[in-house]
């Protein structure tokens, strides 16, 4: 291909101001760019450096981007040479305008050596470098991996327009456009900003992740430590930048899991793929619970830690040893979900012992259990190497020495027998029953309560030849096994512990201070009372290999969502403030709503309940109100609404609508009461309302114009209008009505006068309420400004500004306002 017409889709790419900085991970930050690239050392030979041989300096170690494998010097990048950009991980669009386009573009880079085929010929690539001269052969797409020859005969530049397939991992890519960054708001800058005490608000997040639910889409984020495993999460860190959105990934070196929760928290079909270690795992799961996600996304995981017992047990391997990682995305995509039981253990202070050491610890260093829960001789090796680690981490840097390690200290206890009087410290109750008895029978050295079938590095220990029935990860029992100093070795060599009870609840009670260990991390507790009990059931992936039968159902695509409504004056005084506005917010109803429906098909679920509901407390005049982009609320506009969907808007599992009568109603909820009153004044530094209700029939303020000579019409008398029906609409006549015809009431003026009058003979504020939702609402207005209570004031009808006032304009400065007018 002609090198002018790709520097010309090059140009189009690099549109605007660039300066590219060193990084590593992308940047969350109000500064973050959509197409800068991810700079790694690199040790590539060769004459590669991408800025071309004019602007190249030649000099200096090379950088490697991570997201689109481009070569450049470190010296031409402090230099400013590159002006091309890396493919865009997000959009900049509003929020209000993102569901617009769905297309995503290929990236094209121009290579000088590509290992696959050309699309288009079948044939394979071949390299033209040499001393003198090189030649970009190849040019490929950094999203779906495609490469064409770089000639006109099988790569064009009308290919720059097509959309990308996304390539081999579509199912588990998050699109550019699915992430937005959001406008950065000056709170100062906003009217009414502030809350009540006066302080700015900040904006919560910048960036929105705002998904398409489909099920045949699964999006994966991934967690994972640089640091695991020696240099190889350094390694799948950077693979999974380049097969992979960068923003999909997350190191939890800068501020762990929570951040990546947080923001993918609504995605549909959500998978976590956490890399490292059984701690790692622990600790996304931990987040998973503390945010409230719901529901909770399924967790798979890589292992690259020392023991890897839940990676054992889902069928992940004990480790990970250099796997292609597309397979291992692959395998993840087509993985089943099953059930984790999690386990809480509760730790009081044993009152009847005093018997505490010097470095003895009041609580456990992990108060849930994934794996295992032990005391005795294993947590006494475990607390030895944790100790050794933490004096000397550079001779603990492979699995290798580390097991190593282990052996020794397991040889020198099984000499030294140090914990053989364990039974003689402590008591055990499983359901109830005391089980105390049988440990001292047996002379266990430790007592180990597991939750997965895999221990201390894959051994097994539960023996389920001795009648004991087989161990689940989802029972619902944790399985508690007896060892002795000389079991705990030919673990290793295929041997079992002594089975002591599957259980609910357990209860162990300690007059020593002990050594004790959950999932790994070690401590010694002094005298103290644990109760273990079911906490809850994750979602984890399991290999599909392993051929489980107890697979979970993932259908997730219903939730539970309850509905507030909010009036609008308060939308419009406190919509910049979410925390007063959902304060102010009153109960609709909870529905049922599939996770993929759009806001347009929801609109009817919730119009077809206020037609059948008894209590109607709003018309069906309202707007959705998006809560999940910052604190300030916005208002969705009916022709918006088909490019939205329920799981996009709601805030904490509950969506919001906005009712579009103008009516004035303090913020503080009752729980009991008429629909106008469910709100009371609100005290301290809140502004209050004055409502007026019972005033005089006459009001002096009104002064009657002269009398009108009676308009002549043909017309007959209008019957009378009850409530025993629902008459025609007042907004279908209203609305249609001229200026002339709302400010004098003109042909429509004896039956809107009658049907008003008829309601206010009845003296029922209920009424209020039903014109309201009827249309006759003080929103209502002319293109001059003018509305009924001015109509009313013009034609001086008294007795109809009275019931106005008292009923429908209960804002005592909007009245004060008309009256002067």
């Amino acid at each position: 291909m002609d090198p002018k017409k790709f520097e010309e889709m090059e140009d189009e790419e690099n549109d605007g101001d660039f300066t590219e900085e060193h990084r590593t991970t992308p940047d969350w930050s109000e500064n973050a760019r959509k197409a800068d690239h991810l700079w790694v050392a690199s040790n590539v030979s060769g004459d590669f450096c991408y800025v071309g041989e004019s602007n190249c300096l030649r000099t200096g170690p090379r950088a490697k981007c991570s997201s689109c494998s481009i070569v450049v010097h470190q010296n031409c990048l402090d230099h400013k040479k590159l002006t091309f950009r890396c493919r865009a991980t997000f959009e900049n669009k509003p929020p209000s305008h993102y569901r617009k386009t769905h297309m995503v573009h290929h990236h094209w880079v121009r290579r000088f050596s590509e290992k696959t085929r050309c699309q288009h010929c079948s044939k394979n690539f071949q390299c033209k470098i040499s001393f003198s001269s090189k030649e970009f052969i190849s040019v490929s797409c950094t999203w779906c991996k495609v490469a064409y020859h770089n000639r006109d005969s099988c790569f064009s530049a009308d290919k720059k327009q097509e959309e990308c397939s996304l390539g081999a991992h579509k199912s588990i890519i998050v699109p550019p456009h699915w992430i937005l960054k959001l406008p950065k708001e000056k709170s100062s800058d906003i009217p009414g900003n502030q809350n009540e005490s006066g302080n700015k608000i900040r904006q919560e997040n910048l960036f929105l992740i705002r998904s398409i639910p489909n099920s045949e889409i699964r999006p994966l984020i991934v967690f994972i430590n640089p640091r695991s495993g020696g240099n190889q999460g350094l390694r799948l860190l950077q693979k999974f930048q380049w097969l992979l959105n960068p923003r999909q990934i997350f190191d939890l070196t800068q501020g762990g899991p929570k951040l990546g929760l947080e923001m993918y928290r609504n995605v549909h079909n959500l998978r976590v793929l956490a890399c490292g270690g059984d701690g790692t795992v622990g600790w996304v799961l931990s987040v998973i619970d503390q945010i409230g996600m719901t529901p909770a996304p399924a967790v798979g995981v890589l292992p690259l830690g020392t023991g890897n017992d839940l990676a054992r047990a889902l069928g992940w391997g004990g480790g990970y040893t250099d796997e292609p990682v597309s397979e291992i995305l692959s395998n993840m995509s087509n993985s089943q979900p099953v059930f984790l039981d999690r386990w809480h253990v509760h730790v009081e202070k044993n009152p009847n012992s005093d018997a505490n050491e010097e470095n003895g610890k009041d609580n456990l260093p992990l108060n849930v259990i994934n794996n295992y829960f032990s005391l005795g001789v294993d947590a006494h090796i475990a607390l030895e190497f944790h100790e050794a680690r933490e004096a000397h981490p550079a001779k603990f840097n492979s699995r290798l020495k580390n097991k190593m390690f282990y052996g020794q200290l397991g040889g020198k206890d099984l000499l030294q027998r140090k914990w053989k009087s364990l039974t003689h410290y402590l008591t055990l109750e499983c359901d109830g029953k005391d089980f105390t008895p049988k440990l001292k029978e047996l002379k266990c050295h430790a007592l180990v309560f597991l939750n997965i079938p895999s221990y201390g590095g894959g051994t097994r220990p539960w023996n389920s030849s001795m009648g004991s029935s087989l161990p689940s990860t989802e029972d619902g029992l944790i399985e508690v096994v007896g060892l002795t100093t000389y079991q705990l070795p030919l673990l290793q060599a295929g041997g079992h512990g002594t089975c002591i009870t599957q259980c609910k609840t357990a209860k162990i009670v300690t007059s020593k201070t002990i050594p004790m260990q959950v999932d790994g991390e070690p401590c010694k507790v002094n005298p103290s009372i644990f109760t273990i009990s079911l906490l809850n059931k994750a979602m984890m992936l399991a290999h599909k290999k392993m051929g489980i039968q107890n697979v979970a159902s993932m259908d997730v695509r219903n939730l539970e969502i309850e509905v507030y409504y909010i009036s609008m004056p308060n939308f419009e005084r406190y919509c910049s403030d979410r925390s007063v506005l959902v304060k102010s917010a009153i109960k609709l109803h909870k529905f049922d709503v599939e996770y993929s429906s759009h806001l347009s098909n929801f609109r009817d679920n919730i119009n077809s309940f206020l037609s059948n509901s008894k209590d109607e407390c709003l018309s069906n005049d309202w707007y959705f109100l998006d809560c999940g982009v910052t604190e300030k609320l916005q208002k969705i506009d009916r022709e918006e609404e088909d490019y939205h969907y329920v799981s996009d808007i709601i805030y904490e599992n509950n969506l919001y609508i906005v009712e579009y009568i103008n009516e004035t109603r303090p913020l503080t909820p009752k729980s009991e009461g008429n629909v106008d009153d469910q709100f009371e004044g609100r005290e301290g530094k809140e502004e209050k309302v004055m409502v007026i209700r019972n005033i005089p029939k006459e009001p002096a303020v009104v002064k009657k114009p002269p009398a009108k000579a009676p308009r002549k019409t043909n017309k007959a008398p209008q019957p009378e209008v009850k409530l025993v029906f629902k008459p025609k609409k007042l907004s279908e006549r209203l609305f249609d009505m001229t200026d002339d015809a709302l400010r004098n009431y003109g042909n429509h003026q004896i039956q809107l006068r009658e049907t008003i009058m008829d309601a206010f003979g009845t003296k029922d504020p209920k009424v209020a309420q039903f014109l309201k939702r009827q249309g006759f609402c003080s929103a209502l207005r002319s293109s001059a400004g003018c509305n009924l209570l001015h109509a009313a004031c013009i034609n001086g009808d008294i007795e109809l500004v009275n019931y106005m006032i008292n009923y429908i304009f209960t804002d005592f400065n909007m009245v004060e306002h008309l009256m002067e007018k």
